[in-house]
Order: C-alpha cells, then structure tokens, then sequence
C-alpha cells in the first residue's frame, strides 16, 4: 500500500513538472508568433518640473509644449507636470535644484548658469562668430558642443543631463526710453542683461543688473531700471515691456545665437528604461522644430500688434554700436580664455565651426531682402510727365 502511494506522488511530480514544461514552450512560442502575453502593470513615472519663466510667458508654452510630446509619446508612462518660475526654486537655482534632486528637470536656458562657469555663457551670449542659433545647434550636436557641455558640467559637479534645443531669433538690443544713436548714450543706464552679455554692456558703461525674466518690468516701472534686454516680440510683450517703455532698439551681437536647455536629473535620468530615455531625446529634437515654427508664426505678429496697438517704435541699432559690440566681444573673450582653459577651448571649438559653416550659409543662401522688397516694399508713385 505505501509504495503505491509513494508511486502516485512521484507521477504526480513527473505530471507537474511536464505541465510547467508544456506551458513554458506554449508561452514562448506565443510570443514568437505575436500573441500578447501579460505583463504585471506598473504605475506611471511623474516627475515635477520647473521651468525658468513666468506663466504669460511664451518661452513657458515652450516647456509645456515638451512635457506634452513626452507624455503623448510614452503613452503616459511618464508623466512630466511643468511649473512656472519660481514655484519650488528661484529661476537660477534650477540647477542646483535637479542636480540635488529637488526637482526631476527644469526648462531654461544654460547662461543662468553662467555665475557657475564662465565658459557656459557661451552656449548662448556671444556673437557665435556670426552664427544664428541653428548654427551654433548644429555645433553643439555635430561639432563637438555637446561634448564640451558635458565637460563643463563635470567639471562643475552638476548631476544633470542636459539636452540644446530650440533657437532663438537674434534678440534686441534692448528697450529703452529714447532712441540709442550712439555709444556715449549707455553711459550710466541701469540696465539687464545676463550672461556674458553683462560684461559686454558694462564695458559700453552700463551699469548692470541680472534679473530674471518676471522682475524686469516691475523694476523698470518703478525706476531701478532705464533699459533692458529679455528676448523677442512675444516674450516681451506678454512681459509688458510696451507698458514701460515705447522704444525698442533690433540687432545685436550681445545674444544673436542662444538656445534652451532642458534638464533632467542624472540619477533619475539614468535608471529609466533605454527605450524611455531615447524618447526624452528625441522629443527635444521634435520640440525643437515646432518651437521655431511657432515662434516665426507668433514672433511676427506679436511684432505687428507692438507696432500698431501699443505704438511701440522699432529702431535699427546703429552699426557703429554693432561695431564696438565686436570689439568688446573680442577683449572679453581674449581675457577669459586666459583665465579659463575651456573657455578657450569652447571658443576655438565655435571659431572653426562657424568659419566654414558662416562661409557656406552666406555663400549658398539667396538675399531674402531683396525679394521682401520686390513683393512688399512700398514703391515711389510713379513720376507724371
């Protein structure tokens, strides 16, 4: 009686393990032939953001628009939720903020950072060699910039991935209350700017403050600014420079190829899953396009609605402020590269880039002035007799 028992025991361990067996074939053909296996569901990802800008702002639209590809293109698998300037941490402090990991990532742009390292400002508050801002993306990506971003945030302790994107129209030159004709007129003026640009309008004998985007029109209100510079129509506008001031100054070589950063916390970066992580990138290239579409579509407007609702009238900056801008630019940038090694190693970078990539944009693009011209200038009435 018990070696029967003991016989249908071993039968039945012999049929489980042949169950067990079966099954596991089954399932892995199922999966070779297609057919969707189960898998234990997850709960999403959600990561806090902070961008850099107030919410009236166009450049935060920017930072929402992101976190929408990302989160459309997981499948909400992660969930990025993006808050205005000033929510958790100053707008400088973002940094040091995803760095600790107090917050997931932030939208800005890398020259906030420049009180950190000298050489980051160069990404955006440089005459870039007459680069516009696609060029010096294309640097960034195809000429050794991202590198070179990489090494300066080492160097710097900054526990982020950073991803460049999105250029930006060459920005004024600022706003003031009466046309600057020539250099001698920014003797004195309280003024903003950020970045290297702040030692480029010290050098033209302002005296400079760097404020965040948000505090510069309250400080122009109330006096404690005589002029300023943030970025392009839209922004401006929703800013309320046309409030303060009816005068706005084109052109410049202080900010002519500046970008936004988008930054994630490494630690945080690093244990998504590839496939998640390859998303994140590519949506920053898919951004990037449809930020400059919709800045030319938005940039021309606003610029209309400043000139004929808020009377605001644009100036030309002369040439011979352009001039003196270069020749600043040129001291300054003779001065940090001895002070800073990567300063002048990021300069050398952006020379040799921009002196074959300037050369084979002016050299293959045609005059757009001259067919605006022939379509939409106003022509002289024609001479009678």
């Amino acid at each position: 009686m018990k070696k029967v028992k003991q016989s249908k025991v071993k039968e039945e361990k012999v049929s489980r393990r042949g169950f067990l067996k079966t099954a596991a074939v089954a399932a892995g053909a199922a999966a070779t032939m297609g057919f969707p296996t189960i898998v234990k569901a997850q709960g999403p990802i959600s990561w806090r953001w902070q961008s850099t800008w107030p919410t009236k702002d166009i450049f935060h639209e920017y930072a929402l628009d992101y976190a929408k590809k990302v989160n459309d293109m997981t499948g909400g698998d992660l969930k990025i939720e993006v808050l205005p300037a000033g929510s958790v941490v100053p707008a400088f402090g973002v940094l040091d903020a995803v760095s600790k990991g107090t917050l997931d990532g932030a939208h800005g742009v890398i020259v906030y950072h420049y009180g950190k390292q000298a050489a980051l400002a160069l990404f955006g508050s440089s005459p870039a060699f007459g680069m516009d801002a696609n060029m010096n993306l294309a640097w960034y990506k195809y000429g050794g910039g991202k590198e070179l971003r990489d090494k300066l945030y080492s160097s710097i302790g900054a526990n982020v991935v950073s991803f460049l994107y999105g250029p930006m129209a060459t920005q004024p030159f600022g706003w003031f209350k009466k046309p600057i004709s020539k250099l001698e007129d920014m003797k004195g003026m309280k003024f903003r700017t950020v970045g290297l640009s702040v030692d480029m309008y010290t050098a033209m004998g302002a005296a400079v403050n760097a404020l965040p985007g948000a505090e510069i029109v309250p400080a122009l209100d109330r006096g404690l600014l005589d002029g300023a510079e943030f970025n392009n129509a839209s922004s401006d506008r929703a800013l309320g420079f046309q409030d303060v001031s009816k005068v706005c100054m084109l052109q410049s070589f202080h900010q002519n190829a500046e970008q936004f950063e988008i930054l994630f916390n490494k630690d945080k970066f690093n244990a998504l899953p590839a496939k998640m992580k390859a998303i994140l990138e590519n949506a920053a290239e898919a951004a990037n396009s449809d930020m400059w579409w919709k800045s030319i579509d938005r940039g021309s407007k606003d610029y209309i609605w400043l000139q004929t609702e808020a009377k605001v009238k644009f100036y030309k900056t002369p040439d011979v402020i352009l001039q003196k801008q270069l020749e600043i630019w040129d001291q300054i940038a003779e001065r940090k590269s001895k002070e800073n090694p990567m300063f002048k190693e990021i300069l050398e970078s952006q020379m040799a880039f921009a002196k074959r990539a300037v050369s084979w944009d002016m050299d293959y693009n045609a005059n757009r002035r001259m067919a605006y011209n022939r379509y939409f200038a106003k022509k002289a009435p024609a001479k009678k007799g």
